[in-house]
């Protein structure tokens, strides 16, 4: 579980997050939404230990981030998966090699315990036969799936992504949205997910915060986010015309 109280962060006079209190809770997709521009990227970098709050405190588990040692610090960061926006792998190592990678940087096991973990990662994100492929041979799809592997080749407690269908096709975003909650689940992750794609919402909103102008505007569950009235979460939501048709359905169903 991770507990945020009453965070903020400025740079210079740039009041960027201005107060936000939540909960992330363990074995949930938590979602965060909010237009560009609503602070999402600077709280997820809070989240994940990149910048320091202005003020407020961030926890995980119980741990106050701040009050950490240096050590404990890097400790907890090695307890953090991050799946980037594009994947970001790198181009000159294998499908292999990228999973690989932090367990070489950060870990002491040997090469055949390393590939053995590879191995088990690599077939729970439904990739077998791809280990000696380079990214540039794979799909946009089966990057992302090597992104998750690498994420979570750690055994992490804490599970970050960013915009982790961009660029996917709808098809392809709904099998990475069931592959995040699904790993979320079977390995107890506390999973936050910054994502602008309202399917992913719909898919697996377990948990939803909503930003504006970097304040906390709103949160539930995506069942909750039809009944809303908050005219700025429903601007939001709402702005296609196939969600305001879903919306409507749910409240004639209602009534």
């Amino acid at each position: 579980m991770i507990e945020v109280d009453d965070i903020h962060k400025s740079f210079g006079d740039a009041h960027i997050l201005k107060g936000i209190t939540t909960t992330f809770e363990t074995g949930k997709t938590n979602l965060i939404i909010g237009q560009s521009g609503s602070g999402k990227t600077v709280f997820l970098k809070c989240l994940l230990g990149l910048f320091s709050p202005t003020e407020g405190k961030i926890c995980y588990d119980g741990k106050q981030y701040a009050e950490l040692s240096s050590s404990e610090q890097r400790d907890l960061r090695q307890e953090m998966g991050m799946v980037f926006q594009g994947s970001a792998l790198f181009d000159g190592l294998t499908v292999e090699g990228n999973v690989m990678f932090p367990l070489e940087m950060f870990t002491n096991q040997s090469k055949s315990e390393m590939k053995d973990r590879v191995d088990a990662v690599l077939k729970r994100v439904n990739l077998v036969d791809a280990h000696h492929k380079f990214p540039s041979e794979i799909s946009g799809g089966m990057q992302k799936r090597v992104a998750i592997a690498r994420a979570i080749v750690m055994n992490p407690q804490y599970l970050f992504c960013d915009e982790p269908n961009s660029g996917l096709d709808p098809r392809t975003a709904i099998v990475i949205d069931n592959l995040i909650k699904e790993i979320t689940e079977e390995y107890e992750i506390t999973t936050v997910i910054n994502t602008h794609d309202m399917n992913s919402v719909m898919q697996i909103g377990e948990k939803i915060l909503f930003l504006k102008d970097g304040l906390k505007e709103w949160e539930g569950t995506k069942n909750e986010i039809f009944k809303t009235d908050n005219e700025a979460v429903t601007d939001f939501v709402y702005s296609s015309e196939l969600f305001k048709k879903v919306r409507q359905m749910y409240i004639e169903e209602r009534n």
